[in-house]
């Protein structure tokens, strides 16, 4: 089983194989439905834009596609650039886990004035919930009186899909990947795809419970 349960900045679940892995960023939102709301809640194009623990590659190349100027701190670093120096804050699944107080000040205090932070989080109530199982991000952090919106975020729910070419691709997938579970999901599957839902969290320097 390919799986284990630590997100990482460009997936949303961290595969040991890159065969799968590659998969993955292949069948994740290909409408394109995650950097477009980036951009309208940013926005991002012509700005400077801070992408945490972007290391990947594929988010940051997606920003830069928009026409962002993007800055990448790396895995595991903490964001540490010059106060006022970026419009735009973005962090992708594994940065600002449950809107850590310390961590948002740090966002603050980069952000220029009516700058943005973005955060993007699995939101659950999909097929992919039921391969990951109960995580927070499915219910204490997304809630009306939640996590973030307790530290003043707003919340847009994304309905995206994992699409693949067959449903055989999937079953595979899914099997290889999730063990159990995913064989599970995968014998019930009528078309090619998952329901994934994704929450971009967000809110303007300075925004408070």
């Amino acid at each position: 089983q390919g799986y284990t349960r630590g997100p990482v900045a460009d997936l949303p679940i961290e595969l040991a194989d890159p065969v799968l892995s590659d998969v993955l960023r292949r069948v994740l939102d290909v409408e394109g439905k995650i950097p477009r709301a980036f951009e309208a809640l940013g926005p991002v194009a012509g700005r400077d834009v801070v992408l945490v623990h972007g290391s990947g590659g594929a988010r940051a190349a997606q920003l830069t596609a928009l026409g962002a100027r993007v800055t990448v701190i790396e895995d595991g670093a903490e964001i540490d650039l010059p106060a006022g120096s970026a419009d735009v804050i973005i962090g992708c699944w594994s940065a600002f886990r449950a809107a850590d107080p310390a961590e948002l000040a740090r966002a603050d205090a980069v952000l220029r004035p009516g700058g943005r932070l973005l955060v993007l989080h699995d939101y659950g109530r999909d097929d992919v919930a039921r391969l990951r199982g109960e995580l927070p991000e499915h219910g204490p952090w997304s809630r009306r009186n939640g996590t973030f919106t307790s530290a003043g975020f707003k919340i847009r729910v994304l309905h995206c899909f994992w699409t693949f070419g067959s449903i055989e691709e999937a079953q595979e997938f899914l099997g290889a990947t999730f063990g159990a579970p995913g064989i599970a999901v995968g014998a019930e599957l009528r078309r090619p795809r998952l329901s994934y839902n994704v929450a971009v969290y967000h809110r303007t320097k300075g925004a408070g419970g």
